[in-house]
């Protein structure tokens, strides 16, 4: 198997995108906010919405159903089964995102049958200079408090107990699942998460939305115990940063967990499962036995496990997103 450029993947959504991901990936497609990047998941309640279709028509979900080793490898299968266990997104923000939060792996089990939450990570790859991301309550917030401010659509409320958080491009944070938060409007980002799309909304007024939109289902006041209402003081804060701009590993030690994002430039690439973003220039991408593929800023690839070992070369910077293998 060779590394497989992929096309992009814009599965509609409520809010608006602003042209930034046609404009990164230089290619012509309307101002889509979204863009699901090598997708086994599909849009939630909308399925095949959100899957990758490959450049032989078939889906990915499908071609790793019926070859998960060469896909995947024995490690990954190992820990994971055939379950690809990852999202990437990119995200064009052109609108401050409403508060959400997502279910973790243990509220999943237990109400959407899931083995799966959704811990994410944003790394910003573009944002205006007062940029900002909203992350955890700045203080505990009482069951009864929470629930006022959902069913009354606080708004007001609801965004000035949340953290105000400053962001510029290179920054990388991890947003534990639960944790209430929101885009800020103007910012474009690579998103990895956990391979679901479930999203809580304690905020929909102002948006194509109701109050039946919110709850992914479940009764709203169930939906709001995967909520997380403890203060987020400034120390828990620091620990979900990571390290802007390095080359290597660019979250914090907790998302290891969930996935992994590394900053490459060029040199080799271990052979594993993995989603590559170029950010910046061009060059080429090689297997030990495969031609070479030309590669440059904007381009995803798609790299199977049996593409072994790879060599990227060229005046080049970009993501790679795979998981743990431990």
């Amino acid at each position: 198997m060779d590394p497989i450029a992929l096309g992009p993947n814009v599965p509609d959504t409520f809010y608006r995108g602003a042209g930034r991901i046609s404009a990164f990936r230089d290619l012509a497609f309307d101002a889509h906010p979204e863009d699901w990047v090598a997708s086994s998941t599909a849009r939630f309640g909308q399925a095949p919405a959100g899957l990758t279709r490959l450049p032989d028509g078939r889906l990915l979900v499908d071609a790793i159903s019926t070859d998960p080793l060469d896909w995947l490898g024995p490690e990954h299968i190992a820990r994971f089964g055939a379950n690809q266990a990852l999202l990437v997104k990119l995200l064009d923000a052109g609108q401050r995102l409403p508060v959400h939060a997502h279910p973790d792996r243990l509220f999943a089990a237990q109400h959407l049958a899931s083995p799966y939450g959704k811990t994410e990570a944003w790394i910003v790859l573009d944002a205006p200079a007062d940029a900002s991301v909203w992350l955890g309550f700045s203080r505990d917030i009482s069951t009864n408090e929470l629930s006022g401010w959902v069913t009354g659509q606080d708004v007001g409320a609801l965004l000035a107990a949340t953290n105000r958080v400053p962001v510029r491009a290179g920054d990388a944070i991890l947003c534990p699942a639960g944790m209430p938060h929101a885009i800020g409007e103007g910012i474009l980002l690579l998103e990895l998460q956990e391979p679901t799309d479930f999203s809580v909304l304690l905020e929909w007024e102002g948006f194509p939305l109701t109050r039946q939109d919110a709850s992914v289902g479940l009764p709203l006041d169930v939906a709001l115990q995967c909520v997380d209402r403890r203060r987020c003081g400034p120390e828990r804060l620091a620990q979900l940063r990571g390290r802007p701009n390095m080359v290597g590993t660019l979250l914090p030690a907790e998302a290891d967990y969930f996935f992994i994002a590394e900053r490459v430039i060029a040199g080799q690439l271990p052979a594993g499962f993995s989603i590559l973003i170029v950010l910046s220039g061009s060059g080429t991408l090689a297997t030990a036995t495969g031609h070479p593929i030309t590669v440059s800023r904007g381009q995803t690839i798609l790299i199977p496990y049996a593409a072994g070992d790879c060599a990227l070369a060229g005046d080049i910077a970009a993501i790679r997103c795979l998981q743990p293998t431990g």
